[in-house]
């Protein structure tokens, strides 16, 4: 049998996280520039678990993802609310102080970071 590269793969959402963002008592937009902040510099394929208690987060999460091209893997089981992603290779960045926008080459100059 060959094997799969981790990115090609979705393991189960109780595989052990090589990186855990703790986004406990943080509503959406706090939640998701700290995941933003968490994961810069992280290699593709790392398996990322979220703890996030803002009811909108099993929305947003996915939401998040599927703009910037990472996978959303699920929450994970367990007594507190986790939610797992696995960084993508070629990912969009978002906006350091607006994560629902993605950069291009004409949102950080207006946003005041592309001078």
């Amino acid at each position: 049998m060959g094997q799969s590269h981790p990115s090609e793969e979705h393991p189960p959402p109780s595989t052990a996280a090589d990186l855990t963002v703790d986004g406990t008592g943080l509503l959406c937009v706090t939640l998701l520039l700290r995941l933003r902040k968490r994961i810069d510099g992280a290699p593709p394929g790392t398996l990322v678990h979220v703890m996030a208690t803002d009811p909108a987060a099993p929305l947003d999460l996915p939401a998040w993802c599927h703009m910037t091209g990472h996978t959303y893997l699920g929450p994970v089981p367990g007594e507190q609310p986790v939610y797992a992603l696995r960084l993508a290779a070629g990912a969009r960045s978002t906006r350091s102080d607006a994560p629902w926008h993605p950069v291009d080459e004409h949102s950080e100059i207006y946003a005041g970071h592309g001078e």
